[in-house]
């Protein structure tokens, strides 16, 4: 694709880290995100899309793309991810990038050769979402909404080494004792590891339709009940 410009805007809202990253040509350049525990992105969102553009001394009109985590994830700091994305995409008139959140987040874990990775998201109660990769980070079972228990992912921990990475990973802690079970506390999807992912979409024009992309909830919104006045 012909562009002098290869900025790319990462965006990463599905849990509540709002993490915003800026690349050129897949290297980041500045990143902004917050660890809180509680969900800031309608706040903070645009802000730290502001700090990194003035960081990297260019304006939204530099920008060749916005990159969107889509999911799975919290529904709400979906929605206001990608709500955000397309609304800077429509407005410049530029392409999105949307990158499966459990792909980005692997990229965290450091497994040795034959190791695999596992990825998983907090859901409700005892579920998540989760993925599982090999160390080319290649995805070799797909996304799935699953309830844990202490039978949760034998067939892969009896092959070897299994590395559990996300906010999900305290959960299956609590009730796996397997002895392949490796557990990376600590760690939420950020907007860096979008980075190099979204550049080599862009490369290859691998674009979502504006109109049309929406998050990958994976699972209907529930809405949690009203508190007792």
């Amino acid at each position: 694709m012909s562009n002098n410009k290869k900025y790319i805007l990462c965006l990463e809202t599905a849990t509540t880290n709002c993490s915003v990253a800026l690349s050129f040509g897949g290297k980041q350049v500045a990143i902004k995100e917050d660890y809180d525990v509680k969900y800031s992105h309608a706040e903070r969102l645009h802000i730290y899309i502001e700090e990194v553009l003035a960081f990297a001394k260019i304006s939204k009109n530099d920008l060749s793309a916005i990159a969107i985590s889509k999911g799975p994830g919290s529904y709400t700091g979906l929605r206001i991810g990608v709500s955000a994305a397309k609304g800077l995409c429509f407005a410049l008139d530029i392409p999105l990038i949307s990158i499966p959140t459990l792909d980005a987040l692997a990229l965290q874990a450091t497994p040795s050769k034959g190791d695999l990775i596992i990825p998983m998201l907090d859901a409700r109660r005892m579920e998540v979402y989760s993925a599982v990769y090999d160390t080319s980070f290649k995805q070799i079972r797909k996304t799935q909404a699953q309830v844990l228990t202490e039978e949760s992912f034998t067939s892969f921990l009896n092959d070897g080494v299994v590395h559990f990475i996300g906010n999900g990973v305290e959960k299956f802690a609590a009730v796996c004792k397997h002895a392949n079970a490796r557990f990376i506390s600590g760690k939420l999807p950020s907007a860096k590891e979008l980075c190099d992912i979204a550049w080599a979409k862009f490369e290859n024009q691998n674009f979502e339709d504006v109109a049309y992309f929406e998050p990958y909830y994976l699972k209907d919104f529930i809405a949690g009940k009203p508190k007792k006045k």
